[in-house]
Order: C-alpha cells, then sequence, then structure tokens
C-alpha cells in the first residue's frame, strides 16, 4: 500500500482519469488515484458517451472543443481502443423560439471560429434520412461532434496516465481526512493513511460525501437518467450522425446496429438524496418504463422507426448534476490544497477539458480559461443543503433541454433567504429574482398587471416598466433594495497595510473614504471589483456583489496574514442595504437625515454616519446607475422603518420602487463594468479602461508589477462600447465585426432607454479598436454598430458630483 503521494486524486471515473492523464503530461509523476470499486464503476460506465460541443457559454464549448482534440489521438497515442465516432451532430429546432435560441448560440460560436452549419429541414433530413421534418424549422450541424465509448476512453486515459507514472488503486475507500489548520496532510483510507500536499475530489456522485469528510461543501447530487437501446434497425444509412430535438427532450445516437434513446424530462427523481451507499458500484437502477414513455412518444414523432423496432433494454443509471447544472471546479474555499471536480451531467464530453483545465489549477495556480461559470465559489452553504440541493438538480436536470431564455429565474428552492422588506416589496409588484440564495427586486409590475415574468430573446413583458424604472432614476427618485451585496468588515492593526498591498488603488486615504478598486491576481487579471470604506484608522468596510460573496472573501481570506493583526467579519446578514438615486435624492436625504447632505458637506465617494428617523445608517455615497445616490446600510433591524420614511419624504417627489433590471440598462449608459462578464480573471484594468483605478505610485502591491508592465507595453485589448442601429436585443456573446472579420465577442448588453438604443460592451484587439464604424452580429444578422470613446451618458459625470 501507498504511504505517500505529491497529489492524491478521489475518484476512478472518465473526470479523475482524465485530471490525472493531464497532471502526467504536466510533468507531475508522483500522482495516486484511488478508487473505492473499480475504474468507470460510478456514472462513467452506463453513460451514453455523446459528444456535442456547443454550450451557451463559451468558455464551456472552448473545453468540449478541446475534448475533440484529444479524443482524436488518444487511441493512437496509448494503445487502448476509445471506438471514437467523429460522425458530426444535428441539433433540430422544432419551435420558432428554438430557432432563434441556435442562431444566437451560431453567433457566439462564429466569434472564435467554431465550424457550424445553419441547415433547412430538408438539408437536415439529408444527413439523417430517418427523421420526419414535420415542425422543423432549422437545424444546426457540427461535423466535429460524435460519440465514444465512456469506459472505452476512461481506460484510455488511465493508460496514457500510468504511462507518465501515476498510480491507480483500486478497491480503496476514503473514510476520513487528517488536517493541519487549512491543510490537508493526509487522506486516510480503510488502508491506511496516505500522505499528500494535494487532494482532487473527483468522487462523482460521492463528492458530496468526500468533502463533507474534509468539511468542504460541495453541492453535488445525483438524479436518475434514462436512455432506451433498441433492437437492430434494418437499412439503417451507415454513419448517422447524433442527433438532439431538444424541443421534444430526446436525443440518440447509432448503437450496434441499433439506436439510444435518451431524454431530460422534467420528473426525474433524486438518487441517494439521504447520501449515496459507499458500496454502490457498476449497478443500475430499476427502469422506469412509465417515466420514459413522455420522451419514447415524443422520439417516435420525430424518428417514425422508433415504432416499428423492439427494445433491447431501458438503462436507468443514476448521473451527477449541481444545483444549476453546471460543474463544479476548482479549489476549496475552505482549505488550501483541496481541489474539487464534480456535478457534471456531460461529464464524457467535458471530461478531456476538465481534466486540463483542472491540471493547469492545480501545477499553476489558475486554468487556462476563465472558469467562473463553474467555478465551485459561485455557491455557499446554503446550497448543500438537502432540501435546497435536490430541488435545484431535479430542476436543472429538467431544464437541460429547455430554451435558455436571458434573465430566465429558476423556481425550485425559492423564497427562504429574503430582505426584511421583501413583504413590502411583493405588495408593491415586486417580481423577484433569485440570486445566491436572496430574493430580489429584479421588476416592478404596474396595478393590474400580472407580476411575472414572460422572458423573450427580443422585447420581454418587463420592457416598458423597466424603461419607466429607468427613466425614475434618470429624472426623479428611486429606492432600490439592494441588501443581497456582500458585505466585510476587516479590521485590526495590520488591516491597512494587508489591505494596501491587496488592493489595486491606493487606500491611503482618511477615515470617511471610499474607494473604488480591483484585486489583481500576479498576472494582473482581475480577480475582484469592489468599494472599500475606510471607517477608521485600523478598520475597513467592504462592498462586493450579491454572487461574488464566497470568492472574494475567500480571495481576500487567502491573502490574510495569519499572524492575529488582521481580521474579518461578514457582515451581509446584519445589514440591509437601500440605494437611493436620482436627481432629487438629497431633497429625500435632507428631509429625514440629521445633518447636512449637501455636496460640501458629504461630497462623491465619501462615507458619514447619519442617523434617519431612530435609525443608525452608515451612508455611502455611491453610484452604479450614473446618478446622485448613496448607499445607506442599515442595521437590518431597522430596514422597514428607515424604507418608510424615505418613501413618506419621497411622495412629493414621485419616489418609486426600482429593480435589477433597470439597473442593468442604467450603467451601461454609462459604461460601469460587471465582474464575470466585462471584467475577470482574464482582463487587466488597464484594458479593461479602469488605469484610472491603479496607483503604481503607492508601493509594491498584488499584480503590481504585470500591470506596471502593461502600461509600459500598452494594452493588448481594449474595452470598448458600442451602439447599434435597428432594433435588435443584445445579451453578450455577439460577434464583433469589421469589413467582414471578426474581432471579438461581446461581454455585454442590453437596451439604454435615455440613448434609445441597444448598447453592448466587448474587447477589441488594440490595433482594430479607433475605429469609429463596425458591426455587431446577433442571431447570426449583422447590424452596424458604432464605437463611443466616451460613456453615452453624461459623460463630464456632472450629475453624479452635484
Amino acid at each position: 500500500m501507498i504511504d505517500a503521494a505529491e497529489i492524491v486524486v478521489i475518484g476512478g471515473g472518465a473526470i479523475g482519469c482524465s485530471i490525472a492523464y493531464h497532471l502526467a503530461k504536466q510533468g507531475k509523476r508522483d500522482v495516486v488515484v484511488l478508487e473505492k470499486s473499480g475504474l468507470t464503476h460510478g456514472a462513467t460506465w452506463h453513460a451514453a458517451g455523446l459528444i456535442g460541443q456547443l454550450r451557451g457559454k463559451r468558455n464551456l464549448t472552448r473545453m468540449l472543443q478541446y475534448s475533440v482534440e484529444l479524443y482524436g489521438g488518444l487511441e493512437a497515442e496509448t494503445g487502448q481502443a476509445t471506438d471514437w465516432k467523429p460522425v458530426g451532430s444535428l441539433r433540430l429546432a422544432s419551435s420558432e423560439e428554438r430557432w432563434r435560441e441556435i442562431r444566437r448560440t451560431a453567433t457566439t460560436a462564429r466569434s472564435f471560429g467554431f465550424d457550424l452549419h445553419l441547415l433547412s429541414a430538408a438539408e437536415a433530413k439529408e444527413r439523417f434520412p430517418l427523421m420526419t421534418t414535420d415542425g422543423v424549422v432549422g437545424a444546426a450541424f457540427i461535423p466535429s461532434d460524435g460519440y465514444i465509448d465512456p469506459s472505452s476512453l476512461t481506460q484510455a486515459l488511465a493508460k496514457g496516465a500510468r504511462a507518465g507514472g501515476v498510480r491507480f488503486l483500486e478497491g480503496v475507500c476514503v473514510t476520513g481526512f487528517a488536517q493541519k489548520g487549512r491543510r490537508i496532510m493526509a487522506v486516510e483510507t480503510d488502508r491506511g493513511p496516505i500522505r499528500c500536499e494535494t487532494v482532487v475530489n473527483a468522487a462523482g456522485m460521492w463528492a458530496r460525501e468526500v468533502g463533507a469528510l474534509a468539511g468542504v461543501a460541495v453541492p453535488a447530487a445525483a438524479v436518475e437518467h434514462q436512455y432506451l437501446v433498441t433492437e437492430k434497425v434494418v437499412d439503417a444509412p451507415a454513419g448517422l450522425p447524433t442527433l438532439r430535438d431538444p424541443d421534444r427532450l430526446f436525443y440518440l445516437k447509432p448503437e450496434v446496429g441499433g439506436i439510444a434513446v435518451g431524454g431530460w424530462e422534467a420528473d426525474t427523481v433524486p438518487f441517494g438524496a439521504d447520501g449515496i451507499p459507499a458500496g454502490f458500484g457498476r449497478e443500475l437502477l430499476a427502469s422506469n418504463y412509465d417515466r420514459f414513455e413522455q420522451i419514447a412518444l415524443k422520439a417516435t414523432e420525430r424518428i417514425p422507426v422508433l415504432g416499428e423496432v423492439g427494445v433491447r433494454n431501458l438503462i436507468n443509471g443514476p448521473i451527477p448534476v449541481s444545483p444549476d447544472g453546471e460543474p463544479i471546479m476548482g479549489l476549496a474555499p475552505e482549505l488550501d490544497n483541496f481541489y474539487v471536480a464534480a456535478g457534471f451531467t456531460a461529464g464524457i464530453a467535458a471530461c478531456g477539458g476538465a481534466g486540463k483545465a483542472m491540471a493547469e489549477w492545480i501545477v499553476e495556480g489558475a486554468p487556462g480559461l476563465d472558469l467562473w461559470a463553474f467555478d465551485i465559489r459561485r455557491f455557499g452553504r446554503h446550497h448543500v443543503g438537502r432540501r435546497h440541493l435536490h430541488e435545484r438538480a431535479v430542476e436543472s436536470y429538467g431544464r437541460y433541454y429547455a430554451i435558455h431564455w436571458p434573465g430566465e429565474e429558476m423556481q425550485s428552492a425559492r423564497g427562504a433567504r429574503c430582505s426584511p422588506l421583501y413583504p413590502i416589496l411583493k405588495a408593491h409588484g415586486a417580481v423577484f429574482g433569485s440570486k445566491f440564495g436572496w430574493e430580489r427586486p429584479n421588476w416592478f409590475a404596474p396595478a393590474g398587471s400580472a407580476a411575472i415574468d414572460a422572458p423573450s430573446f427580443s422585447r420581454p413583458n418587463w420592457f416598458e416598466a423597466v424603461g419607466r424604472e429607468h427613466q425614475t432614476v434618470r429624472e426623479g427618485v428611486a429606492l432600490i433594495d439592494v441588501s443581497s451585496f456582500a458585505k466585510f468588515e476587516v479590521a485590526g492593526p495590520g488591516a491597512f497595510s494587508f489591505l494596501q498591498r491587496l488592493a489595486a488603488n491606493n487606500l491611503d486615504r482618511p477615515p470617511g473614504s471610499v474607494v473604488y478598486t480591483q484585486l489583481c491576481n500576479e498576472r494582473g487579471g482581475i480577480e475582484a471589483d469592489l468599494t472599500i470604506t475606510r471607517l477608521a484608522e485600523d478598520r475597513f468596510y467592504i462592498v462586493t456583489g450579491t454572487g461574488f460573496a464566497v470568492r472574494d472573501r475567500n480571495w481576500i481570506e487567502r491573502h490574510m496574514p495569519h499572524d492575529g493583526t488582521v481580521y474579518l467579519a461578514d457582515l451581509t446578514s446584519a445589514r440591509a442595504v437601500l440605494n437611493l438615486c436620482g436627481p432629487r435624492a438629497r431633497d429625500v436625504l435632507s428631509a429625514v437625515a440629521e445633518g447636512a447632505v449637501d455636496n460640501a458637506a458629504f461630497p462623491y465617494m465619501q462615507a458619514r454616519e447619519l442617523r434617519i428617523g431612530h435609525a443608525p445608517v452608515l451612508a455611502l455615497r455611491v453610484s452604479y446607475v450614473g446618478e446622485l445616490g448613496w448607499e445607506l446600510h442599515i442595521p437590518t433591524e431597522y430596514a422597514a422603518h428607515v424604507y418608510e420614511a424615505l418613501r413618506r419624504a419621497g411622495e412629493p417627489f414621485g419616489i418609486a420602487d426600482v429593480g435589477y433590471r433597470a439597473i442593468d440598462s442604467l450603467r451601461l449608459e454609462k459604461r460601469y463594468l460587471y465582474w464575470g462578464a466585462d471584467i475577470t480573471p482574464d482582463y487587466t484594468p488597464f484594458e479593461a479602461g479602469l488605469g484610472f483605478c491603479v496607483a503604481l505610485g503607492k508601493g509594491d502591491f498584488l499584480g503590481a508589477e504585470a500591470l506596471a508592465r502593461g502600461k509600459r507595453e500598452g494594452a493588448k485589448r481594449k474595452m470598448c462600447c458600442f451602439t447599434l442601429d435597428g432594433q435588435v436585443s443584445v445579451f453578450g456573446g455577439e460577434a464583433i465585426l469589421r469589413d467582414g472579420r471578426v474581432l471579438g465577442v461581446t461581454t455585454s448588453g442590453g437596451y439604454g432607454y435615455s440613448v434609445g438604443r441597444s448598447i453592448a460592451l466587448g474587447y477589441l484587439p488594440a490595433a482594430d479598436a479607433g475605429h469609429d464604424d463596425y458591426q455587431i452580429e446577433a442571431f447570426c444578422e449583422a447590424f452596424s454598430a458604432r464605437r463611443h470613446d466616451r460613456p453615452l451618458y453624461d459623460p463630464e459625470r456632472t450629475r453624479l458630483l452635484i
């Protein structure tokens, strides 16, 4: 029995073996893979094996592209057969809205040179003669897609890993971990402990249980998934592509003379909700023909021959799924050497790219792509609770083939985490969305109209209502409940020196100063985008976005000294926050606040302690909407009291409630950027146009060397703002062109009600960023676009500074 290794990978499925393979490629030889049963014996062995690359998230598609590249040469490299069949894939659109979704995704694919062909119904039938064209609007054909044998693929990856020095131990069960502080010192097994430097939890369906042994929250569930294999189909054409008809919920692939048909029904059931048995291995679950009937009937309508052949078997096996249906990857926030790669619903397609990304993350400290959409830090403790996890997992599974509308909201596991103002705002017509478990007002339905979302690829039902909210902020005064903001206090004798080294901007300012800054990595990439308020010489207040609570806290804590001179407290639930904004905001605040709030007494980017009614309030004069305004940070128990006081004082000025969808429109007009879309670790402040936040002269700080070099050499990319001609909706992911050449991709987009046009943001190569005229391709149609050097609204910032 091995008693020590540099890296221990837990799980011998496709993901774990791919990580081991890629670690070996990175030169890591002292790697051990632990598998409690046998390789492939979890969800891998019974997977259908379809490889489809085109996904709604650009970097997931790029990960899958690498998978296809790897699978094409893996058999030749290792000598292990994989049964890789690059026959291509068809994705049908059996509705007009599905066709728009496919065309939108095709536009994103065009932005990075992905080979995809849009076909008519007749052309699709030429490639798959067994299908009918009834109701088919169009199709996408991807020549490089295909299918593979999951077990053979996994064995090939394992063989390649062994050739690189990786050792595999089968029949070894992990029972716990020996820990010291924030590090795993050894993996405890039923065969004895294994000392290690790094642990990777790739335990598939068991990732949640393995994580719990280390005190790490891994919100990975399992649900039942079925597919049917038919008897031989006589006269079936050779070389058929795989086929998906998401409007009818099914997929299929050729299968040893027959056809394998599976799907994604809305009423699947969780597997192992109370804990997955450790002894569960190469096993299947009882077939449920009644539940599969809805898929079989729809598939037979599209492929009539399915109703004429016998059924060989109906396979029902558990598969992993996360609360949002995306993979869970990265370094766990609770520990410094515990990585997670779990929740892969499409693990066979993803394992090549995921293994490469994880190996780079482990060896180099970062994946080769921005993987925030899959980062474990997007989840919190509430996500791992049994009820929340399984409600969301079942919904995510059922939505796998649903049309993914812009602005859509999940419906399960709702109503648990609410602002104190939730019942008041609900009575005012708030239509809530869910962010990191919080119920947040997205928009307010006018009296007499339904307070429900009806999303669309053009103008949704909230378009006019959000326009009125936008106008209220620009012309009057509004209240926005932003209580879900993550809020931290960092204090102690070492707090200033610590934060001064962590932040790109200069924090050496008097108490009462609010500083907008980025936290950068050693490469100069933006890890966080937030405000830091100096409350006292040794006390700071940090405010960041709702969804970044775990991520930003983790980034801060990983760099904190461990000498007791700095501590961090999470104040998110202790403080409600109201954004009072608009040109009449001062009139309202002065009517209820004790103390002066005029521009001289309370200037922009300053903080003051105020009293509103009976409530103590920390007021920050900041804005994400481009108007005069304050963030009012209120002890939670006073929130309703302050809200009512402001509403009463604002009645003469037409004060109104406003939601997050209006915020997005308002910030686009001001070219205010959003972390996770417009700015990420892939981009530096200088590329994003945020160089004014970088204080290179303040002394050493994290990323200073890379940022100084970048400033000297000049940014290679430039964030640009565009307005579009014509009525077209943009959301991010559209291709940016000039003279027929693709130059980049938009990072975010929306409608600017003040300027009366659609707005898009996106990066261009610096050499191509100096023109005025471009085109932006949306839904496969090119629209004229104009680049703007300055913000579209109030470029002089006069409205902020009054």
